[in-house]
């Protein structure tokens, strides 16, 4: 399920959907997947409220736990980090989402790019390249761009579901 409450000029909605939906399947995450693309503010809130940090951030990825409910868990997006994102790389705002979208999605199938010792990068890297998509946020943070997104597991995911997220 795809939620807008930031819409960034020229992404289509249904298009970005539909890649979600190949992503998840590409990925191997099943259940019930909520993408909220939202503002920079609501990211710095959940930031905030889950991870301790007061700062905004790309993505944030809640998890929840193996066996509960038919979710695998919640992808927050700020559209507007999305958006410099993109002009500042030279893409398309839609393609920086997916690329987002498809991060995530490695962290919801339980991947973690600061403890599997490159498992992630070379994951998301031979999807990227199946999903003809540009550089992703591993190789950007290794070279000196960070990324700013992290996955949140356990009962903060729980607790998104019912509060944060809509």
């Amino acid at each position: 399920m795809l939620l807008m409450e930031y819409e960034p000029a020229g992404v289509r909605e249904r298009t970005l959907a539909l890649f979600a939906g190949k992503a998840q399947r590409a990925v191997g995450v099943h259940g019930e997947v909520c993408i909220f693309i939202t503002s920079s503010r609501d990211l710095r809130d959940m930031n905030r409220r889950f991870r301790g940090e007061d700062e905004a951030t790309d993505i944030l990825t809640f998890r929840l736990t193996p066996g509960r409910a038919k979710s695998a868990g919640d992808l927050a997006i700020s559209g507007e980090i999305a958006q410099d994102s993109a002009a500042e790389l030279g893409h398309s705002t839609e393609t920086e989402l997916r690329i987002l979208i498809l991060h995530g999605l490695l962290h919801l199938a339980g991947y973690d790019h600061e403890t599997d010792n490159g498992e992630m990068q070379a994951r998301e890297a031979e999807l990227r390249q199946k999903f003809k998509l540009p550089v992703g946020l591993i190789e950007r943070a290794q070279s000196g761009r960070q990324h700013r997104g992290s996955a949140v597991r356990g009962p903060a995911a729980s607790s998104t579901r019912q509060g944060v997220l809509p």
